[in-house]
């Protein structure tokens, strides 16, 4: 296997990986911990993803119950998420933030669902500047010398077939992603 493919499928694989992780992001009408990934929390002037300095739980299917660490937390915590773009509305007892995840609705579940492809097709558009670039640098190899014309073909065949593979796999994140959205 040459050195191109090898590095495009890396990047491939690199490219699914961001966009399971940013549809991970989207909220459903579901509790979900992954929901507060992106959120960073002020902690002692530092920036930390808010699963470093609490305890994220899913007691119930729409209930989220977070409990900081450290309990002079609590007050950054609750802010970093309502300054989120989740349109979650935390409270707090003092010990715990409980976020009870509101059911979505129909308007709701369809601009996500928008989001959520426009986050795949751009993942198909990066696989494909892959695959070009994968295929600028057979070429480059095989005028260089280092691949002969039959190889160079067989390359790119296998680029191809790794390009199809990806973004199929992107259509299939999608297709479940959109029906946990629609799911009520």
């Amino acid at each position: 296997m040459h050195t191109a493919i090898k590095n495009s499928e890396d990047r491939m694989k690199k490219t699914i990986a961001s966009l399971k992780d940013d549809l991970a992001s989207i909220r459903t009408g579901r509790a979900s911990a992954a929901l507060f990934d992106k959120i960073r929390v002020d902690y002692y002037g530092e920036k930390s993803p808010l699963n470093q300095v609490a305890n994220i739980s899913i007691p119930e299917a729409r209930l989220i119950v977070i409990q900081p660490w450290d309990r002079a937390m609590i007050g950054e915590i609750e802010k970093a998420i309502r300054t989120s773009e989740l349109s979650l509305n935390p409270s707090n007892d003092g010990k715990v933030i409980r976020i009870s995840i509101p059911p979505l609705t129909e308007e709701r579940r369809k601009d996500l669902a928008k989001q959520a492809k426009n986050l795949a097709e751009q993942s198909r558009v990066a696989i494909r500047n892959i695959r070009r670039d994968g295929n600028e640098e057979l070429k480059k190899a095989q005028k260089n010398g280092e691949l002969t014309e039959d190889d160079e073909s067989k390359a790119e065949t296998e680029l191809q077939n790794l390009t199809d593979k990806y973004i199929k796999e992107i259509n299939h994140i999608l297709e479940e992603k959109e029906k946990e959205i629609m799911e009520v």
